[in-house]
């Protein structure tokens, strides 16, 4: 993606996924690993650069405990 604007809205997300994410004290690779998503890839969402699918949007949900739409601020 170099060279490539993060969209404002994934970057938002992804601020918000790695809030709920610290506050439940997990580390970026082991949460990953227990949502079974890439930790490469997770990383990039976090950072606002990947357009996460619904299915990982909800993969991601269901292991912090929250409702997809508490994902959104």
């Amino acid at each position: 993606r170099v060279g490539m604007e993060k969209h404002p809205d994934l970057v938002m997300l992804g601020k918000q996924i790695r809030a709920l994410r610290e506050s439940r004290g997990y580390s970026q690779e082991g949460f990953a690993m227990e949502a079974d998503l890439d930790r490469t890839y997770y990383a990039g969402v976090e950072r606002g650069e990947r357009n996460v699918s619904a299915l990982n949007l909800m993969k991601i949900a269901k292991h912090l405990e929250v409702g997809v739409g508490e994902l959104f601020s």
